[in-house]
């Protein structure tokens, strides 16, 4: 299989080498890029994530949503992908509103990782307010066995390189409209986050990592009102589902899945 049906820059290959009696062989082996992503604001800049990279103008869009640095795609005026000698710039230029509010918060803010909240001071920091989302469609849990599938084909990093993580938004009829990749389960999400604001479709998140409670927070700020998950979810995830009347499935296998709310949502 070819890398160039791939984003520039998003493998690399490595030889790997297996042992059968009696000789050694010996093959290409793909790697899956990481590389540090600065997220500059009006020429501020404001966090350094590593990421696959790809689908960088989703994942500025996506993180600024989701992180709550805007509250509509309109607040972003433009976004420049700019390719350094040990990473990757990304420019993006904020309504004055809301640069005004992110250096506001950013004199609180020492330090971050991919969990959110390191560096926050104060407790009531790390809880949003979430909205709280009505009843407005019905998914037959039996499909969550095609999305699976699905999803996973559609993986192409994560098939060459074992290595990424995934993030598929489906339509309430189980349709596979987009998915996002990164080594990161939180950047993937992001990136999917930034796809959802451009269509605002009806439907839900499938991704193939855990459900912890920042996955849960991104996901609902950006008005994802059900999110499934192949692993487990946190408690604390279940209750901000819960408080927002967000659907949230976990440990979704092959014939099986645990709902921990919302279960309005799903007929079977």
């Amino acid at each position: 299989m070819k890398i160039s049906v791939f984003h520039k820059n998003t493998l690399h290959t490595a030889q790997h080498i297996s042992s059968p009696s009696p000789s050694f062989l010996s093959k290409e082996d793909h790697l899956a890029q990481e590389l540090p992503v600065a997220l500059v604001y009006n020429g501020i800049s404001h966090a350094v994530m590593m990421c696959t990279p790809c689908d960088l103008e989703d994942f500025a869009l996506g993180f600024s949503l989701s992180e709550g640095i805007i509250e509509k795609k309109k607040d972003i005026y433009g976004i420049d992908i700019n390719p350094l000698t040990q990473g990757i710039e990304v420019q993006i230029e904020l309504a004055s509103r809301c640069f005004q509010a992110l250096k506001e918060r950013r004199r609180n803010l020492t330090g971050r990782t991919g969990c959110g909240i390191c560096g926050t001071e104060q407790l009531q920091q790390v809880y949003k307010n979430l909205p709280v989302f009505p009843y407005r469609f019905q998914i037959d849990l039996n499909q969550l066995d095609a999305c699976l599938d699905a999803l996973q084909q559609a993986q192409q990093l994560g098939k060459l390189s074992g290595a990424t993580h995934a993030a598929g938004f489906f339509d309430p009829q189980g349709n596979l409209l987009a998915i996002r990749e990164d080594i990161g389960r939180h950047v993937a999400l992001d990136k999917l986050l930034g796809w959802h604001a451009k269509h605002a479709v009806d439907g839900f998140v499938l991704t193939s990592s855990r459900a912890s409670y920042e996955m849960v927070q991104k996901a609902a700020t950006c008005g994802i009102e059900m999110l499934v998950a192949i692993s487990a979810a946190t408690d604390l995830a279940v209750k901000m589902a819960e408080q927002s009347q967000m659907t949230l499935v976990g440990f979704t296998r092959k014939g099986r899945a645990t709902v921990y709310c919302g279960k309005e949502r799903l007929f079977f």
